[in-house]
């Protein structure tokens, strides 16, 4: 029977979920940031009864709200507001606990990496836990790079000059005197990873430890793969937990490169008391969930090793359980019936029993546990169903005339990603204007690398006298500021004419403006002095360093004109595609949340000049995936508030769409659009012609090595397969519509009016309040 805790129990009644099946306990909350309170609550829990444990806590964007939930507590432990979250959540601790005599055990650490830099964990470790909640640094235990011991007493970056280790060293001879100065290093780190795990259980092992889960399953940097008996250790990654480090690590060019120091599964188990809690968000991590919870103990599901623990338990997001039987069977038995249980029972069904709709029996419905649980249940449901999803596609068809669109994207080619075949088709009538609204800069996609190289060439052809604009008398004064349709349209015409070197120049070009205005650079002499400039400190710079905010902006600019680029390759002009750069996107890696005056105003302004009809956003109504995602959400909603003050909104159309990183069940979405191939085939070829800085995938998904563009059309050909279960592939192949016919994937969307749109945002804007 599981053994809650009172803050636990809370939750647990909060959620409707107090039987479970699983073979760990779980506990499940509405979103993200609600997800950060209870572990924040529960942490405060166990610290008021261990004051001087042993605790393991995270790193990266994951605990942000855990974070901020942590720090609101203390900080007002004893006034109104601290006490009203504490007694309405079952915190039944009255005096403020004192973290101070904790033992903080580090949980891993990338190697080799200096601990000063930013995107260290142990920066992160000192910042957020040693200095946010007050530990005591000399009851820590830390992974500090720089003060492991090589061979001779050198450092990492003499041993390891370009950071990459040989871990085949370990198990072959040496052949030249710097492989055998490497091969005894990596004996020395071995040995110091054996004193931090006798140093780990001299204290007891660790009594409180919270992680998150990875996207193949691994808890702290135990993959797929690891012995459950593991224990601290230097070891390589896989390329899902590379991809997952390349934000950190400034792209997956550095983290394929990068070994990882690790407490093991055995580390964070041996301790029979030990308090072991993984927190997940999103759908994104459904599978790997299910697999912890409800498979026996594997090496292919890391987390199943806490199975080991009587205290361990998941705390998960609404999505990211919704692969759990328990989640399934909850989703069908309460509630009433609706008619989206119907259409994920009969299309769950085709897939599971590999049979087309129009093959079904009524013996397959009665003998399904879900589908028998349709009211007035025979063969006439499944017609329904089927019918409602052509209903969906031709509204996915329907011709949109006389419509203003406002497309928003949180970063550059959310928009592409999400709706391009479906834009594209309300582009080719000159009945409809479009509007593409970037909201952010998104100078964090460009590595340094490309930057880089990017300024070497603009140097090279300004010296070459190829910058033929800088020699205007004027540029240097306004005639920088002109001429931006024409950058873009000459950058396409060689990407048309396939002059790679020509389309070098068109970037070059725009770079030069971009540097003349931030700068403020007067004359060709300065303009060289200033791309110096900023080659001297990007060299200075080390990969995943935050950049000065005037190469951040340069970076954001480079962006924008890759977006001006895309657009336009569907005909649309420079003036229609505007760029917000919302001032929360700092570039830090706990962003700000959006303000009424400085975020939210300015969209509020783009809706009253333009005066849209529809408005499309990325929908992540939960907060469990890139922060930007839901901050943005949040500043379209308060401004789509304050707009309906001003104005009737009753006729206004909320389009939310998700991409690579969200996805709809069929089920979910109320409009499916038809993508054929030429339409992928756009989708990819805008992408690598237009996206310059992306091409190379220096931050890709987990689940794909390449371009997002793949990605995406990989995932609407399987929402396609999804639908071909429910209508028969012959629906497609023979359907009298030719672009039904020519569909070879499909992409889903939500369409919502005002209500609906902000009764979802308002439940996420009230889970961040506090």
């Amino acid at each position: 029977m599981n053994t809650f805790t009172p803050v636990e129990q809370h939750f647990v009644r909060a959620s409707g979920v107090e039987t479970t099946s699983t073979r760990i306990p779980y506990v499940s909350v509405d979103n993200f940031p609600e997800l950060g309170k209870l572990t924040a609550l529960r942490f405060l829990e166990w610290v008021s009864e261990h004051p001087e444990g042993v605790v393991s806590l995270p790193t990266g964007k994951t605990p942000e709200h855990f974070i901020r939930w942590t720090r609101f507590l203390l900080d007002h432990w004893n006034e109104a507001k601290g006490r009203e979250v504490r007694e309405a959540h079952g915190l039944v601790v009255e005096s403020k606990p004192d973290l101070s005599g904790l033992h903080f055990v580090q949980i891993d650490e990338f190697y080799p990496i200096r601990s000063t830099q930013a995107n260290s964990f142990h920066h992160y470790v000192t910042e957020y836990y040693l200095g946010g909640f007050g530990l005591d640094p000399a009851r820590a235990l830390l992974i500090n790079c720089d003060a492991i011991a090589l061979a001779g007493g050198r450092h990492f970056s003499e041993v390891f000059p370009d950071s990459r280790v040989d871990l085949s060293l370990r198990y072959r001879s040496a052949r030249t005197a710097k492989e055998r100065e490497q091969q005894e290093s990596i004996f020395r780190i071995d040995d110091w990873c054996m004193d931090y795990e006798r140093a780990i259980r001299d204290r007891g092992g660790i009594g409180f430890f919270l992680g998150g889960i990875g996207p193949d399953g691994h808890i702290a940097f135990n993959t797929r793969g690891s012995d459950h008996y593991s224990t601290t250790r230097l070891t390589e990654t896989n390329f899902e937990t590379q991809a997952q480090a390349a934000g950190d690590l400034g792209g997956i060019e550095v983290s394929k490169n990068r070994l990882v120091i690790t407490i093991g599964l055995d580390t964070i188990t041996c301790n029979p008391d030990a308090v072991a809690i993984i927190f997940a968000a999103g759908e994104a991590k459904a599978g790997v969930v299910r697999d912890a919870l409800e498979e026996e103990r594997s090496v292919l599901y890391p987390a199943t090793a806490l199975q080991r623990l009587p205290a361990s338990r998941f705390y998960i997001t609404r999505s990211a359980g919704a692969r759990l039987h328990d989640s399934i069977e909850r989703y069908y038995r309460t509630g009433p019936w609706t008619p989206e249980k119907t259409e994920r029972a009969v299309i769950d069904l085709c897939r599971r029993i590999d049979t087309y709709g129009p093959n079904l029996e009524l013996a397959d419905l009665e003998q399904d546990p879900w589908c028998r649980m349709i009211p007035d249940l025979s063969l006439d449901t499944v017609r329904e169903v089927m019918d409602r999803f052509k209903a969906k596609l031709q509204r996915g068809l329907r011709p949109e005339e006389n419509q203003v669109f406002y497309h928003t994207g949180p970063h550059h080619d959310d928009i592409q990603l999400g709706l391009q075949p479906h834009i594209d088709r309300t582009l080719q009538t000159g009945h409809n204007t479009s509007f593409f609204s970037v909201l952010t800069s998104g100078f964090t996609a460009v590595t340094n690398d490309f930057i880089t190289s990017t300024l070497t060439s603009t140097r090279r052809l300004l010296d070459e006298g190829r910058i033929e604009m800088v020699e205007y008398p004027d540029f240097f004064e306004a005639g920088y500021r002109l001429k931006w349709d024409k950058d873009v349209y000459h950058f396409l015409m060689n990407v048309a004419s396939e002059n790679p070197e020509g389309r070098e120049r068109g970037l070059a070009h725009r770079v030069v403006r971009a540097v003349v205005d931030i700068w403020e650079v007067r004359d060709v002499d300065e303009l060289r002095a200033t791309l110096d400039e900023i080659l001297a400190v990007l060299a200075d710079s080390y990969d995943g360093q935050k950049n000065p905010p005037r190469i951040q902006k340069l970076k954001g600019m480079v962006r924008e004109f890759e977006e001006e680029l895309v657009w336009a390759h569907s005909g649309v002009q420079v003036k229609n595609v505007r760029h917000l750069r919302l001032g929360f996107y700092t570039g830090d890696l706990f962003t700000e949340t959006p303000e009424r005056r400085r975020d939210v105003e300015p969209i509020l302004e783009e809706f009253r000049r333009e005066q849209p009809t529809v408005i499309s956003l990325a929908l992540d109504p939960e907060g469990s995936g890139p922060d930007t995602h839901y901050k943005v959400l949040q500043a379209i909603a308060e401004a789509v508030r304050m707009w309906r003050e001003e104005r009737d909104l009753s006729e206004l159309r909320i389009w939310g769409y998700r991409n690579v990183w969200f996805r709809f069940a069929p089920s979910d979405a109320n409009v499916v659009v038809p993508v054929s191939l030429d339409a992928m085939n756009v989708v990819d070829q805008s992408f690598s012609d237009c996206y310059l800085s992306q091409v190379d995938a220096s931050f890709p998904s987990y689940e794909h090595d390449g371009r997002f563009s793949t990605l995406a059309k990989r995932i609407w050909v399987e929402q396609l397969q999804s639908i071909q279960y429910l209508l028969g592939k012959n629906y497609f192949y023979t359907n009298p519509d030719p672009r039904i016919r020519a569909s070879h994937g499909l992409l889903f969307f939500k369409e919502m009016n005002v209500d609906e749109f902000l009764t979802q945002a308002r439940a996420l804007e009230k889970a961040t309040e506090g």
